[in-house]
C-alpha cells in the first residue's frame, strides 16, 4: 500500500510529497517554496517574514464570516537523525517512507511526521472547497528543531488572529494547554595534543545500540545517555588503567537523547587485558542498570592503529569529570500535575575537532527557577573544567489557561464526535506557543495532533487510524471555532 492510498487522500498527499522534499533544520528552502508555489497555486495571500516563517491567509467560507479568525500552525524542519549503517544524506536525499501495518514509518532514518503531518493538514486545509471555516491564517515556522528560530523571530503586528492552533502534538486525543521552557547550554574546552604514549594500543569505542529519542517526551523513559555511558567508562579508565583520550564524537541534536557515541582511546599495552574486561564489565553493568528500559546497549572496544597524538591528559580529565557531574535526565517531578516532568537536562553533544572540545546541553522547565539553577549548575561545572560556557536561546514556558475559548470549544467538539472527553495535558517539550504567545499576549492557543511514536529517532512512526481521527477533529473545530 502506498501512502497516497491512505484516508485522508490529500492530506497523505501532501505529506507523501513533503518526504520527497530535504528538509532538516536551516535547510527549509525547498519546502518554503513548495508552500510558497502551493499558495500560488491556490489563488491565495501569501507573506514571508524575515525570520522565513510562511505566512498563508484564506478567507472564512460563506456563512463563517462570524467566526474568529484561526492560526494553524506547524514547522517545516525535522530531525535529521539516522542508523550508523544508513547511507543517507538529509540534505539531498528523500525520505523513504513506507506503510507498515497500522503505521507509516522510514527506513532507516526519521520519519518527519514531526512536524510533516502537521504541515500536510494545514494545506489540506487550505485547499479543500468542501471544509467550513472561518477566516484562517496557516502560519508555516521556520528551523523549530534546533532553536524555534521561526517562532523567536515573528514579529508583532503580522498575525491577526489571537486563536492558534498548533498542530505539533503527539498523541492523538490529547490536548496541550502548557509546555515547559528550554535553555541551550554550549560548551567549548580548548585542548592541546600530546604524542601518544609509547607502548600503547588504541581502541575505537562504541557505544550504540540506545533507544535514544526526544529529549523533552522520551526524558520520562529513563532512556540511556549515550554519551553518559560513554565518559563513565571513559573516566573509571583514566583513573584505574592510564587511558588516554584522542578524538570522540557522541550525540547529535541538542533535542535528541544521544543514542550513540564514538571515541578513539589508548591504554598502555600492559592493561589491555584488563581494559577489555573492564568494557564487559561495564557493559553488562549498564544492561543491568537499564534493564527492561533499553535493553540494546551496545560497548565494544577494537583494536585499530595508534594515533600519533592524544588529548593532553589533564584536558581529557578535566572533560570526562564534568561530563559524568553533568545533571542528565529527570531532575524534578512537577508537584502540579501528576506524572509531568519539571525540569529536565539532556546532554545532548560532544565532539572534538584537533583543537576544542565542543558540547551541548538543553535544559528544559516549567518552573523558570529552576531552569536557571539547572543552567548555573551546567555553567559551574563546565567552567572549573575550564571550558568556555554560553547560555542562549531562553524562552518560558506556556501557562495553562482552563478558562481558554478555544479549549471549552474543542472539548465539547471532540465528546461530541468520539462520545469521551479529550485529556487536558500539559507537555514537557518545548512548543513554539510559549514564544508565540509571549509575542502575542492573550493568544487563545491549543497544541494538538495524532499518535507519533519515537520522534527524533530513525523508529520514529505514525499511527495511520489516530491520523484520520486528528484530522476530523481539526475539522470539526474549524467549523465550530469560537463567535468574534
Amino acid at each position: 500500500m502506498k501512502l497516497t492510498d491512505l484516508k485522508p487522500e490529500a492530506l497523505w498527499r501532501h505529506f507523501e510529497a513533503i518526504t520527497h522534499i530535504p528538509r532538516p533544520s536551516h535547510h527549509e528552502a525547498a519546502i518554503r517554496q513548495y508552500v510558497i508555489d502551493f499558495a500560488a497555486a491556490q489563488g491565495l495571500e501569501c507573506v514571508v517574514d524575515d525570520a522565513c516563517n510562511v505566512l498563508v491567509r484564506k478567507p472564512a467560507t460563506v456563512g463563517m464570516e462570524n467566526r474568529r479568525t484561526v492560526v494553524i500552525q506547524a514547522h517545516l524542519d525535522m530531525v535529521p537523525q539516522k542508523n550508523n549503517d544508513k547511507v543517507f544524506d538529509f540534505e539531498k536525499d528523500g525520505i523513504q517512507a513506507y506503510v507498515d501495518g497500522e503505521w507509516v514509518t522510514a527506513d532507516g532514518t526519521t520519519l518527519g511526521a514531526d512536524n510533516g503531518i502537521g504541515v500536510a493538514a494545514i494545506l489540506a486545509v487550505l485547499e479543500s472547497k468542501e471544509l467550513a471555516h472561518g477566516a484562517i491564517e496557516a502560519l508555516f515556522t521556520a528551523t523549530e528543531e534546533t532553536g524555534m528560530d521561526g517562532a523567536f523571530g515573528l514579529k508583532p503586528g503580522l498575525l491577526e488572529g489571537r486563536t492558534l492552533l498548533n498542530l505539533d502534538s503527539e498523541t492523538e486525543g490529547e490536548l496541550y494547554v502548557g509546555c515547559a521552557g528550554g535553555t541551550d547550554a554550549n560548551m567549548s574546552l580548548p585542548y592541546t595534543t600530546i604524542p601518544t604514549p609509547a607502548d600503547s594500543t588504541a581502541y575505537t569505542l562504541e557505544v550504540k545500540g540506545l533507544k535514544g529519542g526526544h529529549s523533552g517526551i522520551e526524558i520520562i523513559l529513563d532512556r540511556a545517555n549515550a554519551n553518559k555511558l560513554m565518559f563513565r567508562l571513559v573516566r573509571k579508565a583514566q583513573m584505574e588503567l592510564g587511558l588516554e583520550l584522542a578524538s570522540v564524537d557522541g550525540g547529535g541534536l541538542r533535542n535528541a537523547i544521544p543514542r550513540e557515541a564514538v571515541a578513539v582511546v589508548t591504554v598502555p599495552s600492559a592493561n589491555t587485558a584488563a581494559w577489555e574486561a573492564m568494557v564487559a564489565e561495564m557493559l553488562a553493568t549498564y544492561k543491568a542498570e537499564f534493564k527492561g528500559i533499553d535493553d540494546g546497549i551496545v560497548v565494544t572496544a577494537t583494536p585499530t592503529e595508534t594515533p600519533a597524538e592524544v588529548i593532553a591528559t589533564e584536558s581529557a580529565a578535566a572533560l570526562a569529570r564534568a561530563i559524568v557531574a553533568c545533571p542528565n535526565g529527570v531532575i524534578t517531578m512537577s508537584k502540579a500535575m501528576e506524572g509531568l516532568v519539571q525540569t529536565s537536562n539532556n546532554f545532548a553533544r560532544v565532539v572534538s575537532d584537533g583543537k576544542c572540545i565542543k558540547m551541548q546541553a538543553l535544559t528544559r522547565s516549567s518552573v523558570r527557577s529552576e531552569k536557571q539553577y539547572v543552567s548555573e549548575m551546567i555553567r559551574s561545572v563546565f567552567t572549573l573544567a575550564g571550558a568556555e560556557v554560553e547560555l542562549s536561546g531562553s524562552y518560558d514556558g506556556w501557562n495553562p489557561d482552563m478558562e481558554s475559548p478555544i479549549l471549552h470549544s474543542m472539548c465539547e467538539s471532540y465528546e461530541k464526535l468520539y462520545g469521551v472527553r479529550p485529556r487536558i495535558m500539559a507537555i514537557h517539550a518545548g512548543l513554539e506557543c510559549g514564544i508565540i504567545g509571549g509575542t502575542y499576549p492573550g493568544m487563545d492557543m491549543i497544541s494538538f495532533g495524532p499518535t507519533i511514536c519515537y520522534p527524533h529517532s530513525p523508529d520514529e512512526k505514525v499511527n495511520i487510524a489516530s491520523v484520520a481521527k486528528f484530522w476530523d477533529f481539526l475539522c470539526n473545530t474549524l467549523a465550530n471555532s469560537p463567535l468574534k
